[in-house]
């Protein structure tokens, strides 16, 4: 990765690019119009990498993408108005004052609230070093997207700031604490909660399990490219999830993410269904084995027609119906079968205290049968051995081939289409919620759509 700096790296470039911005008076970070011979642009002066090349400017135009200028062509650079901003859009731009500051409540609008955890979302370029670091706090969030304001009265408060890699279950438990004292206060419509996409699923998961009975939606967001970054996703999601938060007639936890690589469409995914398939694209999020719950296109919220037989409940005021069960335990491994898999892995989860293992079984859920001998100690020691597929798509099945009914022999338990994210997250919430005899007939429930009865694409 290049490190980035404000001002080019040879002295002579340094001098250079210091008297051009002294000819016209501006300096990094200006709004600016800048005409050339041929065309007129507007936008952000920018950092160049310091390995770019040095004859050119970079400018953030209104649209988040950046061109580069070269400094022969250019006539004149203007500054322009704080309130004409050319980095903000067509839309911030006619927002009235009123619209985009708005000092009380606006009794026609819903009430909102949104938590902050940290996340690409939530985040910055550093220019220092080229690289993405928290920045922006839930308000800060809130504020740099106008729109929001014309959706609800938005509380914005942090609860972490955090890189999702670093969320650990504890904090699992503190989110749905602090998301059930604002749902038990009864001044919310909808809560979102903006969160690093890496472990969204995860955490997502956690929820479901953590709040039932949930009277309004509680919407997870977040964004593969930072606020301040070209083609970002992160205004586009948000408003999609607070959108959804406030208007759909559902509650429970969803994750609301880019349905395509476009802006067009935001999708809601069940939290106990949804999957990070990709590393960077704004598309990232599936929903797995179902369809997305519903498509936000603009301000309108579509729900997919094929939910008839899962488990939801309309939004309503009994707060005395919510359940709020925020223990996880630890103590469950996820095992990822794979040719070559040593199966001691097994004998050192026996030693290490563990309760619980999840395997990532290959196909219908099968693991090498040299690691019979180690499954079967384990359960002999009280562990509670389950099994998912490595596939992320299908479910697993233990009675098709001789492997899968020895592995039901011993005492493994089939978990039919739960993803292993979803698996491990619901284990561990179940050992801390629930005495040991029961864990079994909780983990093979279908508690918040984990399971679906039925495999349900578009």
């Amino acid at each position: 990765m290049y490190r980035i700096i404000e001002i080019l790296t040879s002295d002579e470039n340094q001098s250079r690019i210091k008297e051009f911005f002294k000819k016209f008076n501006v300096k990094l970070g200006d709004s600016v119009i800048i005409e050339t011979n041929n065309a007129k642009h507007m936008g952000v002066l920018i950092p160049r990498y310091e390995y770019a090349d040095v004859s050119h400017l970079v400018l953030k135009l209104k649209n988040g993408y950046n061109i580069g200028i070269n400094l022969e062509k250019i006539n004149s650079i203007k500054k322009t108005p704080v309130e004409s901003d050319p980095t903000k859009s067509d839309t911030h731009n006619s927002l009235t004052e009123s619209e985009i500051i708005r000092d009380s409540p606006d009794s026609q609008l819903p009430n909102l609230s949104l938590l902050s955890t940290g996340g690409t979302i939530s985040s910055k370029i550093d220019y220092r070093t080229g690289g993405v670091m928290p920045a922006l706090t839930a308000k800060e969030l809130n504020d740099s997207i106008p729109e929001l304001k014309k959706l609800a009265n938005i509380n914005p408060e942090v609860v972490l700031s955090e890189y999702s890699e670093n969320i650990r279950p504890e904090h699992w438990a503190l989110i749905a604490r602090k998301i059930a004292d604002n749902v038990l206060s009864g001044k919310y419509d909808g809560i979102v909660l903006s969160h690093g996409t890496d472990t969204m699923h995860y955490t997502s998961a956690a929820l479901s399990f953590a709040l039932q009975a949930l009277p309004i939606p509680v919407v997870l967001v977040g964004a593969q490219r930072s606020s301040d970054r070209p083609s970002s996703d992160a205004s586009t999601n948000l408003i999609g999830a607070c959108t959804f938060a406030t208007r759909s007639k559902f509650s429970g936890v969803f994750v609301a993410m880019h349905h395509t690589i476009s802006d067009d469409v935001i999708a809601c995914h069940i939290g106990t269904r949804v999957r990070k398939n990709h590393t960077s694209r704004r598309d990232a999020f599936h929903s797995i084995d179902i369809s997305p719950f519903s498509l936000i296109k603009k301000d309108q919220i579509e729900i997919c027609e094929q939910y008839t037989d899962l488990k939801f409940h309309e939004r309503n005021k009994n707060l005395e119906n919510l359940v709020v069960r925020s223990k996880f335990n630890d103590k469950v491994m996820l095992l990822k079968f794979y040719p070559g898999f040593d199966c001691k892995v097994i004998d050192y989860c026996v030693e290490k205290g563990n309760k619980a293992i999840i395997f990532e079984g290959t196909g219908l859920g099968h693991i090498n049968k040299e690691c019979f001998h180690q499954i079967k100690n384990a359960v002999k020691k009280g562990i509670l051995v389950f099994m998912t597929s490595q596939c992320i798509w299908g479910k697993t099945s233990l009675t098709v081939y001789d492997t899968g009914r020895d592995l039901l022999e011993i005492g493994v338990i089939p978990l039919f289409n739960t993803t292993s994210e979803t698996a491990l997250v619901k284990a561990m919430w179940c050992l801390g919620n629930f005495e040991d005899k029961d864990v079994i007939s909780m983990m093979t429930s279908n508690i918040a759509n984990e399971f679906t009865n039925r495999i349900i694409v578009d």
